[in-house]
């Protein structure tokens, strides 16, 4: 057997080496060829075209990595932007709504010549945290509380208008009272005339009363009513109400009069404090 094996070596070797010999002689005349005349354009498109498929798969997972991680991304940059326009355009609705309120004041106080005290105002958003169970309570809880400088008997405003106020302040947290609640009463006045009265709760959500006008009060339907200011709880000139109905009785002293609030409060899921204090005349 050794034998035989000693014979094939020799016979082996040289074949091997002729048959390398010959494929580089190949592969140097493929070259020349192609680099000459451009023959194996047509061999590489076609296996680039066969291999394309296998290239897609390949690539495939980390193309679905990258998507998914930049959708993730961009999913939680236009989140925080949303946050961020609503915060934002809270903040612009609590300082423009007191616009028709000044107009009217404006109004009244033109021909005065002595400078008048204004308020200056701060105000921070909060979220609600939860409502009050209870149908027979309007109360919430803001997320916000006595380490942010939340105190009892704080004004809480809305895009729109008066909400309620703050009640009972915890260090993380702060319970309010909404203006519907029927424990709840709020100065107001009659923006056209600057007519004050109270707005009491009902109860009811979209309805306030207004028990202590004459007969003979001027307020019609559609009269916008805003915070006066009096009490030293609400500072003066946010919206709290528009007129609904005035049904003026005979022999009776009062007129029967309802308000629709401002604010949307049983959609409201944002809120404003207000923290109020005395700016000088310019």
């Amino acid at each position: 057997m050794g034998a035989r094996g000693s014979s094939n070596s020799p016979t082996r070797i040289p074949a091997l080496g002729a048959r390398a010999i010959a494929l580089i002689f190949l592969s140097i005349l493929l070259m020349y060829l192609d680099h000459r005349d451009n023959h194996l354009d047509t061999v590489r498109n076609t296996i680039g075209v066969a291999m394309y498929p296998v290239q897609l798969a390949v690539d495939a997972p980390v193309r679905l990595f990258g998507w998914v991680r930049e959708a993730s991304n961009n999913r939680d940059e236009l989140r925080l932007e949303v946050n961020r326009l609503k915060a934002e355009r809270l903040l612009t609705n609590a300082r423009l709504q007191r616009m028709t309120a000044l107009e009217a004041e404006n109004d009244r106080l033109r021909d005065l010549l002595d400078a008048r005290e204004r308020v200056r105002d701060v105000i921070r958003v909060a979220e609600i945290l939860s409502v009050d169970a209870d149908p027979y309570k309007h109360n919430l809880v803001i997320g916000i509380g006595s380490n942010d400088g939340v105190y009892d008997g704080q004004a809480i405003v809305d895009a729109n208008g008066v909400v309620g106020q703050v009640i009972k302040t915890g260090l993380m947290t702060a319970q309010a009272i909404l203006i519907s609640d029927s424990n709840h009463a709020l100065p107001v006045m009659v923006n056209r005339n600057g007519l004050r009265t109270i707005a009491v709760g009902t109860g009811e959500i979209d309805r306030l009363d207004l028990p202590f006008l004459a007969n003979n009060a001027d307020i019609r339907q559609g009269d916008l009513l805003v915070t006066s200011g009096l009490g030293g709880r609400f500072p003066a000139g946010y919206p709290v109400a528009v007129v609904q109905t005035v049904n003026r009785i005979p022999q009776q002293p009062f007129a029967d009069v309802s308000a629709t609030p401002a604010a949307t409060l049983d959609q409201v899921r944002e809120v404003m404090l207000i923290w109020s204090g005395p700016e000088d005349e310019e």
